[in-house]
């Protein structure tokens, strides 16, 4: 079809920034393509996992066996906990859970609780004062040392003595008055109400004395001005709030989300106090193992010795892990065991992760939504409108490390119950790293092994998700992942797919009769007898060249089996199929409306048979049979308008 009808101009975002005539042109982001069984055929999808919670799952069953480590026996009540306790639990900055095993096995908080009163002191008392207090630099030693500077500050707010200086610098004079802010503010982090496990706190207040022996030491140096008995005691009762490791998670997910709590939108903490926090917990809170730590893992985390450990990735994501034994250093076993872990499988070290951007889907909708650009009969239009919602479509942008790949991968899941096929373009990721092409190939493969037909696009310029077959699981099924640059013509063959499925597909194999021709509708069976001996037979070879742009046009052509593609050369030397015209439809009837060369090339996709209505019988017609050319143009003016409102609401639903 002519595309000098139209003067609008528009262009093709999500692939190339393309100025074309003719049908406001949507963004369309490439589909699925090869053989696919009809939608009553398929079984009953299977829950479909994420990779991430696979591979929690993997490590809880690689580590649930470690015995290397001792339960804290220095309080005695901590000595209760079953050495088999472990849970893993990863929560991203906006929320999204991955857990497995005792997750939901409460324990006390213990020195992971310091961190958080840090930055409550901050709140309260203002930096320039804690830095007077308290100090930040790492002491090297374990966890209970007495490290003061040679002013009498405690070296950092993770070791006990500047902790119990944290606590102090809290608002309150009384232990009640500190210990409600405590439980205030640890209650926004996890999202719910938290309480104090009044055995562990009298266990932990009975066998204080090196405590007691380092606060008085604090009230001997200033750090403390009056009686430390009160701070102390709150110092007590903070470390015995009890947590779980989700709750330590959502911890870890707010310190990520740059203080609010990911699903309550609650903020725990200024903005301001974020980067002190966590450089702290970076440099200090693994004690004398923090340097190892950072080296080898590389995210600001606090350990307890109640067995839990929490990692902190900023703008990404947080790792908790609780496993009572702990190792020489005071730190949980499996926990160091596990993070390690995942840093390294999933790229987490801080100084290798780029920030990434929180829109990474920068666009989705439906094939309910958008269509390629093959005209199709009303029927196909109506079924493709009811049923298009199970194709979904999802363009991809930014620089994508792991955070921004699990969260596409849990869009994908989340709607794979209810989809036929998904669509992603890539065409706006400049970079992507090893670790997030591989959960891209991951997932894909485990939702093509579920049934679903999945298709990438645009994907050349990102080498590792591109050199598929180097990652891909060795059980991954090709047929049903694809990987395809024409992104119009996979769209097209998806729509086709998808209309087989429910058995209404009109196939451009099978031939139309001419009174089933949209250019032929309301004519009545005697019209159709006298206009028949006017039209030509014309027929052509897959590949052949009907209608050349800028030649002048002599004649329209109506087809009655094959199909053809109106084909645009861009200033770049690449092409853009503009249309695809199948059984039924007319093309070329634009240049003999308004006399002009033909304004793009129409190339035969398979083996054409046509009617062809020449210039001259079309306007013989208007003067010897004007009824029947009235009804012939008011069928090409219906048809056109029927497709540019089409375009109209897709480039409306492509900016929603």
């Amino acid at each position: 079809m002519e595309l000098a009808v139209f003067e609008r101009v528009d262009r093709l975002q999500s692939f190339r920034h393309v100025a074309v005539r003719g049908f406001w042109n949507v963004r369309i982001f490439a589909l699925f393509l090869l053989r696919m069984r009809p939608l009553s055929s398929i079984p009953a999808k299977m829950p479909i996992s994420s990779p991430i919670q696979t591979f929690l799952e993997q490590l809880h069953n690689q580590y649930k066996g470690l015995r290397e480590g001792k339960v804290a026996s220095y309080i005695p009540d901590l000595m209760k906990a079953d050495p088999d306790w472990f849970g893993i639990c990863v929560v991203t900055f906006d929320g999204q859970v991955y857990e497995v095993g005792d997750t939901r096995q409460p324990f006390t908080i213990q020195s992971i609780s310091k961190p958080l009163a840090y930055g409550i002191a901050l709140e309260d008392s203002g930096n320039e004062k804690v830095l007077s207090k308290i100090w930040m630099e790492p002491s090297g030693e374990a966890f209970n040392s007495i490290s003061l500077d040679p002013s009498g500050r405690p070296l950092n707010p993770m070791i006990n003595a500047g902790a119990i200086a944290t606590t102090g610098l809290i608002r309150g004079h009384t232990t009640e008055q500190k210990v409600q802010r405590i439980l205030e503010v640890f209650s926004d982090y996890v999202g719910h109400e938290l309480e104090i496990d009044e055995s562990v706190c009298r266990s932990e207040s009975e066998t204080g004395h090196r405590n007691r022996a380092i606060a008085y030491m604090l009230r001997n140096f200033d750090v403390f001005t009056d009686d430390p008995m009160p701070s102390l005691e709150a110092y007590f009762k903070q470390c015995s709030i009890l947590i779980h490791c989700r709750d330590l998670a959502f911890i870890g997910a707010t310190l990520a989300n740059d203080g609010v709590h990911p699903i309550t939108a609650r903020r725990a903490v200024g903005s301001a106090h974020i980067e002190s926090m966590l450089s702290v917990m970076a440099s200090c809170g693994m004690y004398d193992a923090a340097g190892e730590w950072l080296y080898s893992v590389g995210m600001p985390a606090k350990s307890g010795v109640g067995g839990g450990i929490l990692a902190v990735l900023p703008g990404q994501l947080a790792v908790a892990v609780f496993s009572p034994p702990l190792d020489e250093r005071g730190n949980s076993a499996r926990g160091i065991a596990v993070c390690r872990e995942l840093s390294t499988r999933y790229n987490l070290h801080l100084f290798n992760s780029v920030m990434p951007s929180r829109s990474v889907i920068r666009h989705r909708c439906t094939a309910a939504q958008v269509s390629s650009n093959r005209s199709r009969p009303a029927e196909e239009i109506a079924l493709l409108n009811k049923y298009g919602q199970s194709i979904h479509l999802i363009e991809v942008q930014g620089q994508v490390t792991f955070g921004p790949a699990e969260r596409v991968i849990r869009e994908l899941i989340a709607c794979a119950d209810s989809a036929f096929a998904m669509i992603l373009d890539f065409s706006r990721v400049p970079q992507m790293d090893a670790v997030a092409s591989q959960i891209f190939l991951e997932s894909l493969a485990a939702l093509a092994e579920k049934g679903l037909w999945i298709h990438v696009t645009r994907s050349h310029h990102l080498p590792e998700l591109s050199c598929k077959s180097q990652l891909m699981p060795s059980n991954t099924p090709s047929v049903r992942l694809c990987w395809e640059e024409d992104a119009d013509r996979a769209l097209e063959f998806c729509e086709n797919r998808l209309l087989e499925s429910l058995g209404n597909r009109h196939c451009s194999s099978l031939a139309v009769s001419m009174e089933n021709c949209e250019l032929f509708e309301n004519l009545s069976p005697d019209e159709l007898k006298l206009l028949s001996p006017m039209l030509s037979t014309r027929s052509f070879a897959a590949g052949d060249v009907i209608f050349e742009e800028g030649q002048a046009a002599s004649e329209m052509l109506i087809i009655l089996q094959g199909k053809v593609s109106v084909i645009l050369t861009l200033p770049n030397g690449f092409t853009y199929r503009v249309n695809t015209c199948t059984p039924g439809m007319t093309f070329g009837e634009m240049g003999l409306l308004d006399r002009s060369p033909r304004s793009a090339t129409v190339r035969a996709d398979t083996s054409i048979l046509a009617l062809s209505l020449s210039a001259e019988v079309f306007e013989a017609l208007l003067n010897e049979h004007p009824l029947i050319y009235a009804k012939l143009l008011g069928n090409i003016s219906r048809h056109l308008a029927i497709r540019l409102r089409k375009r109209n609401a897709e480039v409306i639903n492509s900016h929603l």
